[in-house]
């Protein structure tokens, strides 16, 4: 068990934080030290624009882990989907794809 309370961050993760700048932006795990607490992060969302889909280094005492959403509807899976191919990410993507592809089956009638 940890002493402090915050969850263990690791790579992929979703956290959400303040750049150095004090800049607000969410984005994803990419890498993290060994030592230090740094964070590699890909900016996803930012108040500063020039910030998204660049990857860059935080303190890890400056981000917050995101809480894993479960995803209800076909227009959530069609905006992951659209992040998935933004981020390059083709395992995701093909996971994604495969839910939308079962929710497809459960509502179109058998021919």
């Amino acid at each position: 068990m940890t002493a402090n309370k915050d969850p263990i961050l690791k790579a992929g993760d979703w956290v959400k934080g303040k750049s150095i700048d004090g800049e607000l932006l969410i984005g994803y795990i990419e890498s993290l030290a060994i030592q230090g607490g740094a964070l590699k992060v890909t900016v996803v969302t930012s108040d500063n624009e020039m910030t998204v889909g660049k990857t860059i280094l935080m303190q890890s005492k400056n981000v917050k882990k995101l809480p894993e959403s479960k995803v209800s509807n076909k227009e959530q899976i069609r905006f992951l989907i659209d992040l998935a191919l933004s981020t390059g990410d083709e395992e995701w993507f093909i996971e994604l794809s495969s839910q939308i592809n079962s929710m497809r089956q459960l509502v179109d009638p058998i021919r």
